[in-house]
């Protein structure tokens, strides 16, 4: 009869062999869940910044409400981003327009196309209705301050005066309902072309 002591067995190799390949396995898998937690994490991040809300700042060229720039700024990306016969114009403008006692307050010039996209947004939010909205700001493919091409004069004493005489460097206003709105429409000197009815052209 076998004693006890001789009945008890130690583990087989293939047993612990086993069991360390299986803890190993775990390790593993834990690991790899680690990182697809944290890819998923990542991903979903950047998911949700790239759906976040539009927000227009400096560098698309919103300009603060009171904040609004001379002809002569050089920095904000709202006057370095207009066509320079446009600036060059306006500027000429102004050095006549002291002698009035007027300063041209710029209250828009150079757009993103983003930020053109999420004023005309906003106006259909304003107005209830795309049409209606269209007749004030135009589509990012169609806005003249998407290329450079336009300015939006603040002060009503500066954009009278611009309407008189700003033809003389070809300043014009552009947009019947807009007296704020002017483009570089004609040669120095030359007749304005009649205002269209309004941003749609």
């Amino acid at each position: 009869m076998a004693s006890s002591a001789s009945r008890t067995r130690s583990p087989s190799r293939g047993r612990i062999a086993f069991v360390a390949v299986a803890v190993g396995l775990a390790v593993v898998l834990t690991a790899v869940a680690a990182v697809l937690a944290m890819s998923t994490a990542s991903s979903l991040s950047a998911g949700l910044s790239a759906h976040a809300p539009f927000s227009p700042t400096e560098a698309e060229g919103m300009i603060p409400a009171e904040a609004a720039l001379t002809v002569d700024d050089d920095q904000h990306p709202a006057m370095t981003g207009l066509d320079g016969e446009l600036r060059d114009a306006l500027r000429s403008a102004q050095r006549a327009a002291e002698v009035d006692g007027i300063v041209f307050d710029v209250t828009s010039g150079w757009r993103s196309a983003d930020y053109q996209r999420w004023l005309l947004g906003d106006a259909i939010r304003t107005y209830g209705s795309e049409a209606i909205a269209r007749q004030y700001v135009a589509s990012p493919g169609g806005s003249s301050h998407v290329t450079g091409h336009a300015v939006d004069i603040g002060s009503l004493d500066a954009q009278l005066w611009i309407i008189d005489h700003g033809r003389e460097w070809g300043l014009c206003q552009t947009y019947a309902n807009e007296r704020w709105h002017f483009e570089k429409a004609t040669d120095a000197g030359g007749e304005c072309p009649a205002p269209m009815a309004d941003a749609r052209g």
